[in-house]
Protein backbone atom coordinates (compact mmCIF):
# COMPACT_ATOMS: atom_id res chain seq x y z
CA UNK A 1 0.00 0.00 0.00
CA UNK A 2 1.04 3.76 -0.64
CA UNK A 3 3.12 5.20 2.10
CA UNK A 4 3.33 8.85 2.09
CA UNK A 5 4.55 12.18 3.96
CA UNK A 6 2.84 15.46 3.16
CA UNK A 7 6.21 16.88 3.63
CA UNK A 8 7.47 15.51 0.53
CA UNK A 9 7.94 16.97 -2.62
CA UNK A 10 5.41 15.26 -4.71
CA UNK A 11 2.50 14.16 -1.64
CA UNK A 12 -0.13 16.81 -3.45
CA UNK A 13 -0.13 15.14 -6.53
CA UNK A 14 -0.32 11.36 -5.12
CA UNK A 15 -2.84 12.73 -2.99
CA UNK A 16 -4.90 14.15 -5.67
CA UNK A 17 -5.02 10.84 -7.30
CA UNK A 18 -6.40 9.30 -4.11
CA UNK A 19 -9.00 11.55 -4.06
CA UNK A 20 -9.85 10.84 -7.24
CA UNK A 21 -10.58 7.30 -7.17
CA UNK A 22 -9.83 6.51 -10.71
CA UNK A 23 -13.87 7.13 -11.23
CA UNK A 24 -14.18 7.06 -15.04
CA UNK A 25 -16.44 4.46 -16.01
CA UNK A 26 -15.41 2.22 -19.40
CA UNK A 27 -17.64 3.07 -21.96
CA UNK A 28 -17.64 -0.68 -22.28
CA UNK A 29 -20.00 -1.13 -19.54
CA UNK A 30 -21.99 1.49 -20.54
CA UNK A 31 -22.80 -0.15 -24.04
CA UNK A 32 -23.02 -3.58 -22.73
CA UNK A 33 -25.65 -2.06 -19.61
CA UNK A 34 -27.62 -0.12 -22.92
CA UNK A 35 -28.41 -3.00 -24.31
CA UNK A 36 -28.79 -5.54 -21.86
CA UNK A 37 -31.57 -3.16 -20.16
CA UNK A 38 -33.24 -2.82 -24.03
CA UNK A 39 -34.00 -6.44 -24.10
CA UNK A 40 -35.81 -6.33 -20.60
CA UNK A 41 -37.52 -3.07 -21.51
CA UNK A 42 -38.55 -5.20 -25.17
CA UNK A 43 -38.73 -8.73 -24.28
CA UNK A 44 -39.92 -8.57 -20.64
CA UNK A 45 -39.58 -11.99 -18.96
CA UNK A 46 -38.70 -14.07 -22.26
CA UNK A 47 -35.53 -11.33 -22.41
CA UNK A 48 -34.64 -11.73 -18.27
CA UNK A 49 -34.99 -15.50 -18.40
CA UNK A 50 -31.92 -15.56 -20.81
CA UNK A 51 -30.16 -12.75 -19.53
CA UNK A 52 -30.13 -14.51 -16.00
CA UNK A 53 -29.19 -17.99 -18.01
CA UNK A 54 -26.20 -15.77 -19.88
CA UNK A 55 -24.93 -13.68 -16.82
CA UNK A 56 -26.08 -15.81 -13.73
CA UNK A 57 -25.13 -19.52 -15.26
CA UNK A 58 -28.11 -20.76 -14.04
CA UNK A 59 -31.60 -21.33 -15.84
CA UNK A 60 -35.07 -19.95 -14.76
CA UNK A 61 -38.86 -20.33 -15.75
CA UNK A 62 -41.53 -17.76 -15.45
CA UNK A 63 -42.92 -19.78 -12.39
CA UNK A 64 -39.70 -19.98 -10.77
CA UNK A 65 -38.71 -16.20 -11.49
CA UNK A 66 -40.18 -15.33 -7.94
CA UNK A 67 -39.47 -16.89 -4.14
CA UNK A 68 -41.98 -18.80 -2.98
CA UNK A 69 -43.55 -19.16 0.33
CA UNK A 70 -42.33 -22.89 0.00
CA UNK A 71 -38.74 -21.11 -0.06
CA UNK A 72 -38.94 -18.81 2.83
CA UNK A 73 -40.14 -21.39 5.10
CA UNK A 74 -37.03 -23.41 4.34
CA UNK A 75 -34.60 -20.42 4.81
CA UNK A 76 -36.51 -20.21 8.03
CA UNK A 77 -35.62 -23.67 9.35
CA UNK A 78 -31.93 -23.08 8.14
CA UNK A 79 -31.13 -19.96 10.52
CA UNK A 80 -30.55 -20.50 14.06
CA UNK A 81 -32.57 -19.08 16.74
CA UNK A 82 -29.18 -17.10 17.94
CA UNK A 83 -28.57 -15.69 14.36
CA UNK A 84 -32.33 -14.96 13.99
CA UNK A 85 -32.07 -13.19 17.60
CA UNK A 86 -29.45 -10.92 16.60
CA UNK A 87 -31.09 -10.30 12.79
CA UNK A 88 -34.71 -9.14 14.99
CA UNK A 89 -32.05 -7.12 17.61
CA UNK A 90 -30.55 -5.42 14.25
CA UNK A 91 -34.41 -4.95 12.95
CA UNK A 92 -35.68 -2.87 16.12
CA UNK A 93 -32.52 -0.86 16.69
CA UNK A 94 -32.56 0.22 12.88
CA UNK A 95 -36.29 1.01 13.13
CA UNK A 96 -36.09 3.05 16.23
CA UNK A 97 -33.68 5.11 14.96
CA UNK A 98 -35.86 5.77 11.47
CA UNK A 99 -38.86 6.72 13.47
CA UNK A 100 -36.89 9.57 14.63
CA UNK A 101 -36.53 10.80 11.16
CA UNK A 102 -40.20 10.77 10.38
CA UNK A 103 -41.41 14.03 9.07
CA UNK A 104 -44.85 14.97 8.49
CA UNK A 105 -47.47 17.07 6.59
CA UNK A 106 -47.63 20.95 7.99
CA UNK A 107 -49.21 23.82 7.12
CA UNK A 108 -49.38 27.43 8.15
CA UNK A 109 -51.85 30.31 7.83
CA UNK A 110 -50.29 33.99 8.12
CA UNK A 111 -52.20 37.03 9.11
CA UNK A 112 -53.74 37.62 5.85
CA UNK A 113 -55.41 34.44 6.19
CA UNK A 114 -52.81 33.06 3.06
CA UNK A 115 -52.20 29.38 4.22
CA UNK A 116 -48.92 27.69 3.08
CA UNK A 117 -47.51 23.87 3.37
CA UNK A 118 -46.53 20.48 2.10
CA UNK A 119 -48.67 17.59 1.71
CA UNK A 120 -45.65 14.57 2.64
CA UNK A 121 -47.17 10.97 1.55
CA UNK A 122 -44.93 7.44 0.84
CA UNK A 123 -43.94 5.93 -2.70
CA UNK A 124 -46.59 3.46 -4.04
CA UNK A 125 -44.07 0.52 -4.70
CA UNK A 126 -40.27 0.26 -4.11
CA UNK A 127 -37.48 -2.02 -5.32
CA UNK A 128 -34.73 -3.06 -3.10
CA UNK A 129 -31.52 -4.30 -4.50
CA UNK A 130 -29.59 -6.40 -2.63
CA UNK A 131 -26.13 -8.03 -4.11
CA UNK A 132 -25.13 -11.57 -3.99
CA UNK A 133 -22.37 -13.98 -5.18
CA UNK A 134 -19.24 -13.77 -2.71
CA UNK A 135 -21.22 -13.02 0.32
CA UNK A 136 -24.73 -12.80 1.61
CA UNK A 137 -25.99 -9.06 2.72
CA UNK A 138 -29.20 -9.51 4.68
CA UNK A 139 -27.78 -6.31 6.47
CA UNK A 140 -28.68 -4.23 3.05
CA UNK A 141 -32.19 -5.46 3.16
CA UNK A 142 -32.61 -4.49 6.93
CA UNK A 143 -31.29 -0.70 5.83
CA UNK A 144 -33.04 -0.59 2.75
CA UNK A 145 -36.48 -1.91 3.63
CA UNK A 146 -36.48 -0.98 7.41
CA UNK A 147 -36.46 2.95 6.76
CA UNK A 148 -39.08 2.42 3.53
CA UNK A 149 -41.50 0.66 5.66
CA UNK A 150 -41.36 3.37 8.39
CA UNK A 151 -41.69 5.56 5.81
CA UNK A 152 -45.39 4.08 4.76
CA UNK A 153 -44.31 2.68 1.58
CA UNK A 154 -46.90 0.47 0.35
CA UNK A 155 -44.52 -2.86 -1.49
CA UNK A 156 -41.40 -3.86 -1.59
CA UNK A 157 -40.54 -5.80 -4.28
CA UNK A 158 -36.70 -7.15 -3.90
CA UNK A 159 -34.28 -8.56 -6.61
CA UNK A 160 -31.11 -10.34 -5.60
CA UNK A 161 -29.16 -12.90 -7.51
CA UNK A 162 -29.80 -16.67 -7.06
CA UNK A 163 -26.47 -18.04 -6.93
CA UNK A 164 -26.65 -21.65 -8.58
CA UNK A 165 -30.38 -21.15 -8.10
CA UNK A 166 -29.87 -20.42 -4.24
CA UNK A 167 -30.71 -17.07 -2.40
CA UNK A 168 -28.65 -17.16 1.00
CA UNK A 169 -31.33 -18.00 3.98
CA UNK A 170 -30.32 -15.29 5.90
CA UNK A 171 -31.56 -12.90 3.15
CA UNK A 172 -34.45 -14.41 3.00
CA UNK A 173 -35.14 -14.31 6.86
CA UNK A 174 -34.43 -10.71 6.57
CA UNK A 175 -36.82 -9.95 3.70
CA UNK A 176 -39.26 -11.74 5.99
CA UNK A 177 -38.86 -9.70 8.79
CA UNK A 178 -39.16 -6.34 7.40
CA UNK A 179 -42.50 -7.37 5.64
CA UNK A 180 -41.14 -7.63 2.17
CA UNK A 181 -43.65 -8.58 -0.61
CA UNK A 182 -42.22 -10.03 -3.48
CA UNK A 183 -38.65 -11.35 -4.11
CA UNK A 184 -37.34 -12.67 -7.57
CA UNK A 185 -34.24 -14.09 -8.07
CA UNK A 186 -32.64 -12.03 -10.56
CA UNK A 187 -29.29 -9.83 -10.51
CA UNK A 188 -27.51 -7.55 -12.07
CA UNK A 189 -28.46 -5.07 -14.71
CA UNK A 190 -30.60 -6.46 -15.85
CA UNK A 191 -32.42 -6.85 -12.31
CA UNK A 192 -32.63 -3.01 -12.40
CA UNK A 193 -34.42 -3.07 -15.92
CA UNK A 194 -37.00 -5.07 -14.66
CA UNK A 195 -37.53 -3.38 -11.81
CA UNK A 196 -37.58 0.09 -13.73
CA UNK A 197 -39.74 -1.13 -17.20
CA UNK A 198 -42.02 -3.82 -15.31
CA UNK A 199 -42.15 -7.34 -17.10
CA UNK A 200 -44.92 -9.54 -17.08
CA UNK A 201 -44.12 -11.29 -13.45
CA UNK A 202 -42.18 -7.86 -12.21
CA UNK A 203 -44.02 -4.97 -11.05
CA UNK A 204 -42.69 -1.87 -12.21
CA UNK A 205 -41.59 0.52 -8.63
CA UNK A 206 -41.19 4.32 -8.32
CA UNK A 207 -37.69 3.87 -7.01
CA UNK A 208 -34.93 1.52 -6.34
CA UNK A 209 -32.70 1.49 -4.03
CA UNK A 210 -29.90 -0.72 -2.79
CA UNK A 211 -26.02 -1.10 -3.92
CA UNK A 212 -24.35 -3.32 -6.42
CA UNK A 213 -21.44 -3.94 -8.67
CA UNK A 214 -20.26 -1.77 -11.61
CA UNK A 215 -23.06 -3.02 -14.02
CA UNK A 216 -25.93 -2.00 -11.44
CA UNK A 217 -24.97 1.39 -10.39
CA UNK A 218 -24.17 2.04 -14.77
CA UNK A 219 -28.26 0.54 -15.26
CA UNK A 220 -29.58 2.60 -11.88
CA UNK A 221 -27.75 5.61 -13.93
CA UNK A 222 -29.30 4.80 -17.12
CA UNK A 223 -32.74 4.00 -15.91
CA UNK A 224 -32.55 7.47 -13.87
CA UNK A 225 -35.06 9.25 -15.93
CA UNK A 226 -37.89 6.16 -15.56
CA UNK A 227 -37.66 5.95 -12.21
CA UNK A 228 -36.51 7.31 -8.72
CA UNK A 229 -32.71 6.16 -7.35
CA UNK A 230 -30.70 6.48 -3.95
CA UNK A 231 -27.13 6.97 -4.68
CA UNK A 232 -25.02 5.25 -7.20
CA UNK A 233 -22.86 3.45 -4.90
CA UNK A 234 -19.23 2.99 -5.51
CA UNK A 235 -16.60 0.74 -4.15
CA UNK A 236 -16.74 0.55 -0.35
CA UNK A 237 -14.32 3.47 1.86
CA UNK A 238 -12.46 3.44 4.91
CA UNK A 239 -10.81 6.48 6.04
CA UNK A 240 -9.08 6.46 9.50
CA UNK A 241 -8.13 9.62 11.25
CA UNK A 242 -5.80 8.75 13.96
CA UNK A 243 -3.62 10.82 16.57
CA UNK A 244 -1.14 8.23 17.27
CA UNK A 245 -3.06 6.96 20.62
CA UNK A 246 -5.88 3.40 21.22
CA UNK A 247 -4.14 0.34 19.85
CA UNK A 248 -2.63 -0.24 15.85
CA UNK A 249 -4.13 -3.56 15.74
CA UNK A 250 -7.49 -1.64 16.09
CA UNK A 251 -7.05 0.46 13.01
CA UNK A 252 -5.37 -2.56 10.97
CA UNK A 253 -8.57 -4.70 11.88
CA UNK A 254 -10.56 -1.75 10.93
CA UNK A 255 -8.50 -1.15 7.57
CA UNK A 256 -9.20 -4.84 6.78
CA UNK A 257 -12.97 -4.22 7.09
CA UNK A 258 -13.28 -2.46 4.00
CA UNK A 259 -11.01 -4.47 1.77
CA UNK A 260 -12.32 -7.51 2.33
CA UNK A 261 -15.25 -6.74 0.65
CA UNK A 262 -14.30 -6.10 -2.83
CA UNK A 263 -10.46 -5.46 -5.06
CA UNK A 264 -11.84 -2.07 -5.57
CA UNK A 265 -12.50 -1.17 -1.95
CA UNK A 266 -10.62 1.77 -0.58
CA UNK A 267 -8.71 1.73 2.92
CA UNK A 268 -7.09 4.63 3.68
CA UNK A 269 -5.38 5.91 7.80
CA UNK A 270 -4.47 9.03 8.12
CA UNK A 271 -2.15 9.85 11.20
CA UNK A 272 0.09 12.07 12.47
CA UNK A 273 2.21 9.55 14.18
CA UNK A 274 4.98 7.85 11.59
CA UNK A 275 5.44 5.63 14.47
CA UNK A 276 2.09 4.68 14.79
CA UNK A 277 1.56 4.15 11.26
CA UNK A 278 4.57 1.82 11.13
CA UNK A 279 3.07 0.00 13.40
CA UNK A 280 -0.20 -0.53 11.63
CA UNK A 281 1.08 -1.17 8.61
CA UNK A 282 3.27 -4.80 10.07
CA UNK A 283 -0.19 -5.35 12.16
CA UNK A 284 -2.49 -5.26 9.27
CA UNK A 285 0.21 -7.13 6.95
CA UNK A 286 0.36 -10.06 9.80
CA UNK A 287 -3.90 -9.53 10.17
CA UNK A 288 -4.01 -10.14 6.61
CA UNK A 289 -2.30 -13.59 6.31
CA UNK A 290 -5.59 -15.19 8.37
CA UNK A 291 -8.40 -13.49 7.03
CA UNK A 292 -10.41 -15.83 4.92
CA UNK A 293 -10.60 -13.42 1.98
CA UNK A 294 -7.24 -12.49 2.02
CA UNK A 295 -7.07 -12.65 -1.77
CA UNK A 296 -9.33 -10.02 -2.23
CA UNK A 297 -8.57 -8.11 0.85
CA UNK A 298 -4.49 -8.09 -0.60
CA UNK A 299 -5.88 -7.06 -4.49
CA UNK A 300 -7.55 -4.20 -2.78
CA UNK A 301 -4.43 -3.00 0.13
CA UNK A 302 -2.08 -3.33 -2.64
CA UNK A 303 -4.40 -1.17 -5.13
CA UNK A 304 -6.31 1.08 -3.20
CA UNK A 305 -4.85 1.40 0.07
CA UNK A 306 -2.78 4.32 1.27
CA UNK A 307 -1.32 5.50 4.18
CA UNK A 308 -0.71 9.17 5.12
CA UNK A 309 1.51 10.98 8.08
CA UNK A 310 0.63 14.59 8.46
CA UNK A 311 2.45 17.05 10.46
CA UNK A 312 -0.29 18.09 12.13
CA UNK A 313 -4.15 16.94 13.43
CA UNK A 314 -5.14 20.30 11.76
CA UNK A 315 -3.63 19.51 8.40
CA UNK A 316 -4.95 15.47 8.73
CA UNK A 317 -8.83 16.79 9.26
CA UNK A 318 -8.01 19.38 6.11
CA UNK A 319 -7.01 15.89 4.08
CA UNK A 320 -10.12 13.92 5.32
CA UNK A 321 -12.38 16.43 4.34
CA UNK A 322 -10.64 17.00 1.03
CA UNK A 323 -11.02 13.05 0.51
CA UNK A 324 -15.22 13.21 2.24
CA UNK A 325 -15.16 9.55 2.57
CA UNK A 326 -18.20 7.02 2.92
CA UNK A 327 -17.18 5.97 6.52
CA UNK A 328 -14.79 7.99 8.79
CA UNK A 329 -13.38 7.17 12.13
CA UNK A 330 -11.94 9.71 14.44
CA UNK A 331 -9.75 7.55 16.72
CA UNK A 332 -8.37 10.46 18.11
CA UNK A 333 -8.25 11.24 22.22
CA UNK A 334 -10.98 14.07 21.81
CA UNK A 335 -12.76 12.65 18.96
CA UNK A 336 -15.90 14.75 19.68
CA UNK A 337 -13.89 18.11 19.67
CA UNK A 338 -12.47 16.83 15.91
CA UNK A 339 -16.25 15.89 14.96
CA UNK A 340 -16.75 19.85 15.25
CA UNK A 341 -13.88 19.91 12.21
CA UNK A 342 -15.35 17.44 9.94
CA UNK A 343 -17.51 18.96 7.19
CA UNK A 344 -18.08 15.79 4.88
CA UNK A 345 -18.09 11.85 5.46
CA UNK A 346 -21.32 9.63 4.91
CA UNK A 347 -20.98 8.28 8.54
CA UNK A 348 -18.53 9.24 11.62
CA UNK A 349 -17.22 6.53 13.92
CA UNK A 350 -16.13 8.47 17.27
CA UNK A 351 -13.09 6.94 19.90
CA UNK A 352 -11.55 3.91 19.74
CA UNK A 353 -14.37 1.42 20.38
CA UNK A 354 -16.38 2.15 17.66
CA UNK A 355 -15.33 0.74 15.04
CA UNK A 356 -17.26 0.50 11.32
CA UNK A 357 -18.57 -2.61 11.46
CA UNK A 358 -21.04 -1.74 14.34
CA UNK A 359 -22.27 0.76 11.79
CA UNK A 360 -23.19 -1.78 9.21
CA UNK A 361 -25.35 -4.22 11.41
CA UNK A 362 -26.92 -2.85 14.06
CA UNK A 363 -26.11 0.65 15.40
CA UNK A 364 -29.24 1.83 13.72
CA UNK A 365 -28.17 4.27 11.65
CA UNK A 366 -28.22 3.34 8.05
CA UNK A 367 -25.42 2.23 6.52
CA UNK A 368 -26.10 3.00 2.82
CA UNK A 369 -24.17 5.93 2.23
CA UNK A 370 -22.45 8.58 -0.31
CA UNK A 371 -19.49 7.06 -1.79
CA UNK A 372 -16.72 8.67 -3.62
CA UNK A 373 -16.60 11.81 -2.74
CA UNK A 374 -20.10 12.18 -2.35
CA UNK A 375 -20.58 12.99 0.93
CA UNK A 376 -19.85 16.78 0.02
CA UNK A 377 -23.53 16.67 -1.19
CA UNK A 378 -24.85 13.96 -0.43
CA UNK A 379 -26.54 11.98 2.39
CA UNK A 380 -27.17 8.35 4.13
CA UNK A 381 -30.35 6.72 2.62
CA UNK A 382 -33.06 7.82 4.92
CA UNK A 383 -36.89 7.54 5.51
CA UNK A 384 -36.74 10.68 3.65
CA UNK A 385 -35.90 9.29 0.60
CA UNK A 386 -39.31 7.39 0.72
CA UNK A 387 -41.42 9.91 1.04
CA UNK A 388 -42.43 12.52 -1.84
CA UNK A 389 -43.55 16.47 -1.00
CA UNK A 390 -46.69 18.19 -2.74
CA UNK A 391 -46.50 22.23 -1.73
CA UNK A 392 -50.24 23.41 -0.85
CA UNK A 393 -51.31 26.67 -1.33
CA UNK A 394 -54.62 28.57 -0.32
CA UNK A 395 -55.88 31.68 -1.11
CA UNK A 396 -59.13 33.45 -1.03
CA UNK A 397 -60.08 36.46 -3.39
CA UNK A 398 -59.06 39.01 -0.66
CA UNK A 399 -55.71 37.69 0.00
CA UNK A 400 -55.13 37.21 -4.38
CA UNK A 401 -56.07 41.21 -4.55
CA UNK A 402 -53.95 42.35 -1.96
CA UNK A 403 -51.29 40.46 -3.84
CA UNK A 404 -52.06 40.97 -7.95
CA UNK A 405 -50.38 43.89 -8.85
CA UNK A 406 -47.31 42.00 -8.28
CA UNK A 407 -47.77 38.98 -9.22
CA UNK A 408 -49.42 40.78 -12.42
CA UNK A 409 -46.07 43.20 -12.61
CA UNK A 410 -43.54 40.00 -12.34
CA UNK A 411 -45.34 38.03 -15.16
CA UNK A 412 -45.18 40.78 -17.53
CA UNK A 413 -41.82 41.53 -16.36
CA UNK A 414 -41.23 37.62 -17.84
CA UNK A 415 -43.16 38.24 -20.94
CA UNK A 416 -45.92 35.65 -19.81
CA UNK A 417 -48.88 37.62 -20.71
CA UNK A 418 -50.72 33.87 -20.04
CA UNK A 419 -49.68 34.16 -16.53
CA UNK A 420 -50.45 38.01 -16.01
CA UNK A 421 -53.85 36.95 -17.25
CA UNK A 422 -54.78 34.42 -15.03
CA UNK A 423 -54.69 37.31 -12.40
CA UNK A 424 -56.71 39.73 -13.72
CA UNK A 425 -59.46 37.73 -14.97
CA UNK A 426 -59.93 36.73 -11.16
CA UNK A 427 -59.71 40.38 -10.32
CA UNK A 428 -62.09 42.01 -12.84
CA UNK A 429 -59.08 43.59 -14.69
CA UNK A 430 -59.85 44.28 -18.58
CA UNK A 431 -56.55 44.38 -20.26
CA UNK A 432 -56.05 47.35 -23.28
CA UNK A 433 -55.98 45.94 -26.66
CA UNK A 434 -53.10 46.53 -28.74
CA UNK A 435 -54.25 48.65 -32.16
Amino acid sequence: MKFLRTNQAHFREEFKKIVSRNNGEASEVEDVVRSILARVREGGDEALLSLTKKWDSFKLTSGSLEVSRKEIEEARRRVTSQELRSLKLAVKRIESFHRKKLPSSWSISDEEGITLGQVIKPLERVGIYVPGGRAAYPSTVLMNAIPARVAGVKELIMATPAVRGEISPYVLVAAELTRTDRIFKIGGAQAIGALAYGTETIPRVDKIVGPGNIYVATAKRQIFHQVGIDIIAGPSEILVLSDGSGEPAFIAADLLSQAEHDEQAISILITTSIAFANKVKNILISQLRELKRREIAEVAIKNNGAIIVTRDLSEAVDLANQFAPEHLELATRNSRTVLKQIKNAGAIFLGHYTPEAVGDYLAGPNHVLPTGGTSRFSSPLGVEDFLKRSNVIFFKKKQLRELSKDVIRLANLEGLEGHAKAVEIRMGVRRKRAI
